[in-house]
């Protein structure tokens, strides 16, 4: 059986009858858009966070857009983010008409390295965009130290991060908004796209709501430009209202998957995830590193394991970007790890002994590919 990175099948099984009363109660209801659900899950997904206002939008990139554009940032703007990244960030910023600016990571967590952003501000700056990737938090108070200083906003990019914290803080509630996805891989997944944008301003909100809503405050009358059709699902909001329950159970069933990765692979010449001091990873991704990864890749699919890298391509040496200044830039850590990180499975069905056999067939290889 092919071992692979998520299992649907598994987490569809175990919640199926939920699931199922989730799409017939909104059916039943005959609010399709924009009506109890998904005002409810607002108000829970805030609350669970320990912040003032949540507004549902359709996706996680239009999260990061529509974020952006609610804080003010536009049109010859600068939004100061990672390379090693998801490439529907940036997309996200270059759609509002702003321009991506990018640091480096560092070279031990994979995060936005945080002392490189004083030196990247210049005169237009407007916004720092950090990623909290695989599952922990960027290091917030240098990225805060650093906006009070310049007057900046910042947006967290927390689509892989739902229910992480920094010492004892949500991450999301940091920033001046923060933008969430809900795709059904994520730590929160919905059973199609969804997104969710945090943030503890009112004005914010409020520019949110007019946001994903055509540009509209009152129906049928457009306030103010830009305006979007970004509007989170209703049958989407009720199942992630029913799954933002078990979030905790979810979280507890993948670091006692990454517990058992590193108490199996430790003494291994794999390099292991790194935690971020005062971080609780989620572990969204258990992403390793070794400087033959693509072999080991390759000789894995002779025991029918097929892994993924996130992510293969740093955001900057995309031909889509080519046209940017980003193209001209060299990142040296983040074009290293481009080469040698990779993931391991990582779900909260995924079973002990299909983990076991994930790990005998990895140190198998590794035996090989380490002897030459």
């Amino acid at each position: 059986m092919t071992t692979l990175v998520w299992s649907y099948q598994d987490e569809y099984a175990a919640e199926r009858v939920d699931i199922l009363d989730a799409v017939d109660s909104v059916f039943s209801s005959g609010q399709l858009i924009l009506g109890e659900s998904v005002s409810r899950f607002e108000k829970e997904f805030a609350a669970f966070h320990g912040a003032e206002h949540c507004v549902g939008v359709d996706n996680g990139t239009n999260a990061v857009k529509i974020g952006l554009e609610a804080l003010g940032i536009g049109e010859g703007d600068e939004v100061i983010t990672v390379s090693n990244t998801a490439a529907p960030t940036v997309v996200a910023i270059v759609g509002t008409g702003a321009t991506a600016k990018f640091v480096d990571v560092d070279p031990v967590t994979y995060l936005m390295d945080t002392s490189q952003l004083a030196a990247a501000v210049t005169d237009r700056t407007r916004c720092i965009l950090p990623v909290h990737l695989y599952g922990q938090s960027v290091p917030m108070e240098p990225v805060l130290e650093v906006a009070r200083a310049h007057g900046l906003e910042v947006l967290e990019d927390c689509a892989q991060a739902h229910g992480a914290r920094q010492h004892g803080r949500a991450v999301g509630t940091a920033g001046g908004a923060a933008a969430f996805s809900f795709y059904p891989t994520k730590v929160l997944g919905a059973y199609g796209d969804g997104g969710a944008v945090l943030t503890n301003r009112a004005q914010v909100d409020k520019n949110l709501r007019r946001l994903r809503y055509y540009g509209m405050e009152e129906r049928y009358y457009v306030d103010a430009l830009p305006g979007h059709n970004s509007r989170l699902d209703e049958v989407q909001a009720e199942i992630l209202r029913r799954r933002l329950r078990r979030l905790d159970g979810y979280i507890a069933a993948r670091r006692a998957v990454a517990a058992r990765y590193q108490e199996a692979l430790s003494d291994t010449s794999l390099v292991l995830p790194a935690i971020e001091p005062g971080n609780d990873h989620v572990y969204y991704l258990y992403v390793v590193r070794h400087p033959r990864r693509d072999t080991i890749i390759e000789r894995l699919r002779d025991y029918d394991i097929h892994l993924n890298v996130s992510y293969p391509w740093p955001v900057h040496t995309m031909a889509g970007f080519a046209h940017t200044e980003a193209a001209k830039l060299s990142l040296p850590v983040t074009e290293r790890l481009a080469g040698e990180i990779f993931s391991l499975p990582m779900y909260p069905s995924l079973a002990p002994d299909r983990q076991d056999r994930v790990i005998e067939s990895l140190r198998a290889v590794l035996a090989t590919v380490d002897a030459g």
